[in-house]
């Protein structure tokens, strides 16, 4: 495996604020950052000016990064009118940024006295969805790893599920788990931020999503156990993923064969079409959102699509060995980035299709590559049975549009 360390091109750790505040459906994210984070999230989520969203920035002024004002006067006015306003808030986000752990204030303090001068009506809670992480996909995890401790202490068996799902996906988690035969089953996140799993020596975990490794480890801490597994992306991934969770409650393979017998072949026939398209293309993937071994593993086995270059922001072992001992060998597997290597050698390759960030795919295209934006794949439905033509269609698609511009 190919490391690399040097300039790297990623989107900020705030996108997540986009997916999680779709599905916590009480919450509000309060991101105390400058105007160029609110200028990023309104871009990103595409809320028109005059909706009421569930997220804001309360701005850092030019006083409060030169250390001329007290940024935590002005935070307890923002969040007492935000609070006044909005009255259905369940927990109240305070997301650090850049500039806010640069001039090095306290968000966790903060959350602890407003939660007391707002005498516990609402739950409020501080993490880091700062650009400086590794990748923007780790705002979801920071987030998650805030509400750890809030979780209530339960010894009882249960399967957890972590990582944000859409809620179509979830119900249909919900309906296969449940004609498996494992009936307490919970996700973190839940669709109400009041509503917290419980968490004890009795729960096992199951990651929805690669980049929840912080969020794994508090829950190790609280006594959970991880289920190791592939993710479900595609139909190969899918089944694994709940014959691993199947396997660990005991449940023997022919029930689990029973409940996806019909979701599979639904899904087959849907692939099928896409399958002819992408067969015997080549396909780079460029490190950004930590779901590239998992998708080039999908596209691998059941596209039939050949493997380049897989790049991974970072390589956690532990949340990956499963999807490693599955992924067909690319030509070069690489953690981190050099962004002027790595797009010498894609220039070199000239792949049929590159999975990278927004920053690079337009020069690229501008190159005559044809591109996939890698957040896209983020935001949409795509794990599960029945997302898998769906998956694979969003991988055809730029192929289709730069097969119709050549005439």
């Amino acid at each position: 495996m190919l490391g690399e360390r040097g300039q790297r091109r990623v989107f900020c750790g705030l996108a997540g604020i986009v997916w999680l505040h779709r599905k916590i459906q009480d919450a509000f994210f309060l991101v105390v950052g400058s105007r160029t984070c609110a200028h990023l999230l309104q871009s990103a989520a595409g809320v028109m000016i005059f909706a009421e969203p569930r997220f804001a920035t309360a701005i850092l002024e030019d006083r409060d990064l030169a250390g001329m004002a007290d940024c935590n006067d002005e935070l307890d006015r923002v969040v007492g009118e935000l609070l006044a306003r909005r009255p259905d808030i369940g927990t109240l986000f305070l997301v650090g940024s850049c500039p806010s752990e640069v001039i090095k204030l306290d968000l966790d303090t903060a959350a602890e006295r407003l939660t007391g001068e707002h005498q516990g009506r609402v739950r409020i809670l501080a993490y880091s969805g700062s650009g400086i992480e590794t990748t923007f996909t780790q705002g979801e995890d920071t987030c998650l790893r805030a509400l750890v401790p809030q979780m209530p202490a339960s010894d009882e068996p249960s399967l957890l599920v972590v990582g944000t799902l859409p809620d179509i996906v979830e119900d249909q988690f919900r309906r296969l788990f449940a004609a498996v035969g494992i009936g307490s089953l919970q996700f973190l996140p839940a669709r109400s931020g009041t509503d917290l799993p419980r968490v004890g020596a009795g729960t096992k975990m199951l990651a929805a999503q690669p980049f929840v490794g912080d969020t794994v480890a508090a829950l190790v801490e609280r006594g959970a156990e991880l289920i190791a597994a592939p993710y479900p992306f595609g139909i190969q991934g899918t089944r694994a993923w709940l014959g691993a969770a199947a396997a660990a409650f005991g449940i023997p393979e022919d029930t689990v064969d029973a409940a996806c017998a019909g979701p599979m072949a639904r899904a087959e026939r849907g692939l099928a079409r896409y399958r002819e398209q992408l067969a015997g293309k080549r396909v780079s993937f460029l490190p950004d959102s930590q779901l590239e071994i998992p998708l080039a593993r999908f596209l691998a086995q059941e596209c039939g699509m050949e493997l380049v270059e897989v790049g991974v922001p970072y390589l956690d072992r532990r949340m990956m060995d499963a999807e490693l001992a599955l992924l067909p060998v690319p030509e070069r597997l690489s953690e981190g980035q050099d962004l002027e290597a790595q797009l010498d050698r894609l220039r070199a390759d000239r792949p049929d299709l590159t999975v990278c960030g927004l920053g690079l795919a337009n020069p690229l295209e501008g190159e005559g590559l044809t591109t996939k934006w890698s957040i896209e794949l983020v935001f949409s439905p795509v794990h599960g049975f029945d997302q898998a033509p769906d998956l694979a269609e969003l991988f055809a698609r730029p192929l289709n549009r730069r097969a119709r511009l050549a005439f």
